[in-house]
C-alpha cells in the first residue's frame, strides 16, 4: 500500500541497504511520491481554514467548530464507486473526468438528506502507479469538490501487482456533511399533493456500464470507434462526467425554505426504484414517461440492442438524475430555480396517499419499504 494521505509513506530501508524488495516486488515509492506531487495544488484548491495540516499527513483534519453555528448538527456520510465505467476510461486513455464522476456518486447522495457536504476522502488501487494518469484522476475529485464546496482532505493510492493488471485501477471515495436534525430531508416531511420535479441527467452517469459495454461489443465496436449517431467516437459520448447537483440544491433549500420536501439520488437501480425509497409508505407515484424525452445516448444503446428503452428503466437514468418532491404550491418556483441554475427540471407526477391497485408499481428498493412508484404513458419524441 502507498500511502498517500496527501503525503505519501518514506521507505528509508532503499537509503540503508542500497536495495528495496518492495520495488522489487513491483511497488514503486517514488512513482507514489512523484503523483502526489502532481495533485497537490488541486487538492490545496479545496482547502478553505477549516482543514488544518494541509498536504501531507496521516489523517486529514477538519476543524469540527464549523458546527458551533448548528443548533443540532447531524452528520451525514456516504460511500461509492464509480463502477464499471473506469473501464472506458482506461480504453479511452481519458482519466480527468471520471473523478467528477465519483464526487457525483458520493456527495449528491449526501444532499439528498439536505445536508452540506464538509469533507471527502479517496480511495485509487491500480496496478502500476502512473503518475500522470493518478495526479489527472485526483485533479477531477478535486475540482468536482472545489465545486460541491467539499473538502478534499486525504486519500490513498494502493499499489497491487499481480493482482491487478498494470494499467488497471478502481476508484471509490466517501463524504461526511452536516445537517440539522429539524431539516432533514425525507419520507416524513412528503404530503399528499406534493408534486414531483424530474431535473435532468447529464448522460449515464455512473450506473449501467456493465449493459452498455456489452452492448458495444455486441455491435462489434471498439470505444475509439466513431458512431454517426454520436457524431463521434462512441467512447467520448459514454464518458460524459455525471452532473454534480450538491450547490445549486442547496442554494435552493435555503432561497425556498420548506419547499423541498425529499429528494432521490437516481443511481442504480433506476428512476422508480430510487424514488420509492424517499416515499413514506401508504404514497403512490405515477411518473409521467411523456413529460421528457430521453437523451440520444440512451436510444442509441437502446436501439443497437433492439430492446425498448422501457426495458432498461431498472438499469439506467434514462435522462433524470435526480428527483425533488416538493410542496404543491412551490412546484413553479423550484422548476424556475433550478432552470436558473442551468438544471432543466419538469413536473413529472405528484404524490398520493389514496389507495392504488398494486400492479406495476416498484415498492421500496435497497431494504427500505418505502413508497410505490411506476412509469406510466410513453416517452416524448
Amino acid at each position: 500500500m502507498l500511502g498517500r494521505g496527501y503525503g505519501q509513506s518514506s521507505h528509508t530501508l532503499e537509503r540503508v541497504t542500497g536495495t528495496d524488495p518492495y520495488a522489487e516486488a513491483g511497488v514503486d515509492t517514488a512513482a507514489g511520491d512523484r503523483a502526489v506531487e502532481l495533485m497537490r495544488e488541486a487538492v490545496a484548491r479545496t482547502h478553505g481554514p477549516e482543514v488544518l495540516g494541509g498536504v501531507g499527513g496521516f489523517a486529514g483534519l477538519f476543524d469540527a467548530s464549523a458546527l458551533r453555528g448548528y443548533r443540532r448538527p447531524l452528520l451525514a456520510t456516504s460511500t461509492d464507486g464509480v463502477g464499471t465505467k473506469i473501464a472506458i476510461a482506461i480504453a479511452l486513455e481519458k482519466h480527468d473526468t471520471i473523478g467528477q464522476d465519483l464526487v457525483g456518486m458520493v456527495v449528491d447522495d449526501i444532499v439528498v438528506v439536505g445536508a452540506k457536504p464538509l469533507f471527502m476522502t479517496d480511495y485509487i488501487a491500480c496496478g502500476k502507479v502512473a503518475p500522470e494518469r493518478i495526479a489527472s484522476i485526483v485533479e477531477g475529485i478535486a475540482r468536482s469538490c472545489a465545486e460541491t464546496g467539499t473538502a478534499l482532505v486525504g486519500g490513498e493510492t494502493a499499489e497491487h501487482p499481480g493482482l491487478m493488471a498494470p494499467d488497471d485501477y478502481d476508484l471509490a471515495g466517501a463524504a461526511i456533511g452536516a445537517v440539522e436534525a429539524d431539516a432533514v430531508l425525507g419520507p416524513d416531511k412528503v404530503r399528499h399533493g406534493d408534486v414531483v420535479v424530474a431535473i435532468a441527467s447529464s448522460g449515464l452517469h455512473s450506473n449501467g456500464f456493465s449493459l452498455v459495454r456489452r452492448i458495444v461489443t455486441r455491435r462489434g465496436l471498439a470505444l475509439t470507434d466513431h458512431a454517426d449517431e454520436f457524431g463521434g467516437p462512441v467512447g467520448a459520448a459514454l464518458l460524459e462526467p455525471t452532473r454534480l447537483y450538491t450547490a445549486p440544491l442547496l442554494r435552493l433549500i435555503d432561497e425556498l425554505p420548506g419547499a423541498v420536501h425529499a429528494l432521490s439520488h437516481v443511481t442504480g437501480g433506476g428512476i422508480a426504484a430510487n424514488l420509492a425509497r424517499v416515499l413514506p409508505a401508504g404514497s403512490w407515484v405515477d411518473l409521467d414517461r411523456s413529460t421528457w424525452s430521453p437523451p440520444q445516448v440512451f436510444r442509441v444503446l437502446a436501439g443497437w440492442d433492439e430492446i425498448a428503452l422501457e426495458e432498461t428503466e431498472g438499469t439506467w437514468n434514462l435522462g433524470v438524475g435526480m428527483i425533488a418532491i416538493v410542496a404543491q404550491d412551490a412546484a413553479s418556483s423550484v422548476t424556475h430555480a433550478l432552470e436558473a441554475a442551468g438544471l432543466p427540471a419538469w413536473v413529472a407526477g405528484r404524490v398520493s396517499t389514496e389507495q392504488h391497485e398494486p400492479e406495476g408499481y416498484i415498492t421500496g428498493a435497497k431494504g427500505v419499504a418505502g413508497g410505490a412508484v411506476r412509469l406510466v404513458g410513453a416517452y416524448a419524441d
